[in-house]
């Protein structure tokens, strides 16, 4: 989950797993994959390091095992 703020101030928490795109109107706009909009204060350089920061925090951007398999 990522922490954003809605244009009237207010924070709220979204799901990073289900954000289809991010675009800037100039507003931040953020599609989800079920068509709901979110227009943020953050901008999308913003949106998309906390994007990848929960990414990593989840484990689902590792780099593979060097080394061979794991046993």
């Amino acid at each position: 989950m990522i922490t954003l703020t809605r244009l009237n101030g207010k924070s709220f928490t979204l799901n990073a797993l289900y954000i289809e795109t991010v675009e800037a109107f100039p507003d931040t706009t953020i599609l989800l994959t079920n068509g709901r909009r979110y227009v943020v204060k953050e901008t999308m350089d913003e949106v998309d390091s906390l994007t990848l920061s929960f990414f990593q925090k989840a484990n689902l951007l590792s780099m593979p095992h060097e080394g061979g398999s794991i046993s």
